[in-house]
């Protein structure tokens, strides 16, 4: 495997479970346990009852391309080989939007309400949340 030059992200107390659940193949999200509203990030309370009990339940993993741009600058350089690649925001359908990239498919083609689904990108010790076309 070749060395990835891209900056990796780092697990905090809050983060901990989603980033867990991510090298496991599964996406986890907090879920307000006296409402039912799915919330990430991560938070101390629900952005809708301001509850602060939860559970960390596993998404079903599938959503919608909210909207999603096209970088053609190569602001740092582990982007370089890669650009022009696409920056999306997926409406989960549990109801959160994730940041990320659809993959699979050439950023031509690339659709606002285009169905994804997740697929896990992994390295050494973190696992990234891409999403495919379904």
């Amino acid at each position: 495997m070749s060395e990835y030059l891209k900056p990796l992200p780092e697990a905090d107390a809050a983060s901990q479970p989603f980033w867990d659940g991510a090298m496991e193949g599964r996406l986890v999200l907090m879920k307000c346990s006296d409402c039912g509203q799915w919330r990430l990030p991560s938070r101390a309370h629900c952005d809708n009852c301001l509850s602060e009990s939860f559970t960390w339940e596993t998404a079903s993993g599938g959503g919608t391309v909210r909207t999603f741009g096209v970088m053609w600058q190569k602001y740092q350089p582990g982007w370089a080989a890669e650009t022009p690649y696409n920056v999306t925001i997926v409406e989960l359908d549990e109801g959160p939007r994730l940041p990320t990239n659809v993959i699979g498919i050439s950023n031509e083609n690339i659709r606002v309400g285009m169905r994804v689904k997740v697929d896990f990108e992994k390295h050494e010790d973190v696992a990234l949340p891409k999403f495919r076309p379904v």
